[in-house]
């Protein structure tokens, strides 16, 4: 096992054998196997934003065996996707990439200013389906945060208590949270901090911005002059957040972007800044599947640091 994938299990020592040796499974998967970085396709959003939206603009992505041989194809570090999503294609693909089963999801048919997540399955159906990892969405700033963090809490105890690794989101969103606010830097960290201090193993936060949102939290800025006019810097002061980099943190890549060398220059900040690479589903299976195997390829060179 490489050193690094070493010291990154080192920062987990009160999980079990079980819980370690999948863990290191996600990090020894892949094009980017014992680098300590990952790259994750997510396949969530036809639950999280509807079909149409999701899959349309590439018909083949309608079908879930379609993403799972992306991940593989690409060499991904892992495949994340909802119940129905892995059940389909489980027993097709068996051992031939890590999966995440994404246990809570949330839709937009009722656009909730405070959204609250359903749980919609369980570390019984990630046992069963052979995966190495549960994940869950929390939205920090949501009046609803608090039921998320129980629910939370209680998934991630019983997953290690299985043997199994925990993936948070955590997505800052919420009637006290302006659109700006949910990508500010200060929002951010603290995102990461919750999932930290909840006991997730892999933390997925949106890459940051300038944007301070908290009155107080700026003045805490301003006194100690952190830096954050780069996006490498802004990256650093995320991972510092969480446990002083003794956490694994990973930076979605949001929205789709047809510029593909502006995902290259956001991938570039997050490795420059310490980041532990991304969780990328829309810009990378909204692309036509050649061109999604070209640029999944670009992105795991610049986290190998194979390209600048």
């Amino acid at each position: 096992m490489e050193s690094r994938v070493k010291e990154i299990l080192s920062w987990y020592s009160s999980d079990s054998p079980g819980t370690r040796t999948n863990t290191a499974r996600l990090l020894n998967h892949g094009r980017l196997a014992g680098t300590g970085k990952l790259v994750i396709l997510p396949v969530d959003q036809g639950f999280e934003h509807g079909p149409a939206r999701s899959f349309a603009v590439n018909a083949p992505a309608y079908d879930p065996s379609y993403h799972l041989q992306l991940a593989i194809d690409a060499g991904c570090n892992a495949y994340a996707a909802p119940l129905g999503f892995l059940e389909a294609g489980a027993a097709e693909f068996a051992g031939e990439v890590p999966l995440i089963l994404k246990m809570n999801n949330h839709d937009v048919l009722h656009d909730e200013k405070d959204p609250l997540s359903a749980v919609t399955g369980s570390v019984k159906d990630a046992l069963r389906l052979g995966c190495v990892a549960v994940g869950f969405t929390i939205y920090p700033g949501s009046s609803q945060a608090q039921i998320m963090y129980q629910q939370c809490r209680e998934m991630i105890q019983e997953a290690k208590a299985n043997g199994l690794a925990a993936v948070m989101w955590s997505c800052p969103r919420g009637t006290d949270v302006s659109k700006a606010g949910e990508t500010g830097l200060d929002v951010v960290a603290y995102a990461a901090q919750i999932a930290d201090q909840l006991g997730a193993h892999v933390i997925k936060v949106k890459p940051p911005t300038e944007h301070i949102e908290q009155a107080e939290a700026k003045k805490a800025y301003e006194k100690a002059k952190v830096p954050m006019a780069t996006l490498s810097e802004r990256v650093r002061h995320v991972v510092q957040s969480s446990f002083n980099g003794r956490r694994i943190v990973i930076f979605s890549g949001g929205a789709t972007k047809e510029n593909d060398e502006a995902i290259f220059d956001e991938c570039r900040g997050i490795r420059d800044g310490g980041g532990f690479g991304s969780i990328i589903g829309r810009n990378s299976f909204q692309r036509p599947r050649d061109h999604a195997l070209r640029f999944l390829d670009t992105v795991m060179k610049i986290y190998a640091g194979e390209k600048k």
